[in-house]
């Protein structure tokens, strides 16, 4: 079961490079910059925890999709980011 939440929270991550990628449509470089800096900081913490087998891996991509939507908000209500 703890291998199953490694896969998960491995392919789960690598989806959501795609959306802190393509956030550029919406973000400017700067914003960009920082959410590929949180996804390799996500992507360390990833790491340490699939190298104990945790089933705790799973949870990370539910933070990348918290972190992308409240940054990608916060932008949009402070900074006026629009699509």
């Amino acid at each position: 079961m703890r291998t199953l939440a490694v896969v998960v929270g491995v392919v789960g991550h690598l989806v959501a490079l795609v959306w802190f990628a393509a956030s550029g449509l919406v973000a400017p470089a700067w914003g960009v910059v920082v959410l590929l800096a949180v996804w390799v900081v996500l992507a360390v913490a990833l790491w340490r925890l699939a190298r104990r087998r945790s089933g705790w891996s799973a949870g990370i991509p539910v933070i990348d999709a918290a972190f992308w939507l409240a940054f990608i908000q916060a932008g949009a209500a402070i900074f006026g980011w629009t699509a």
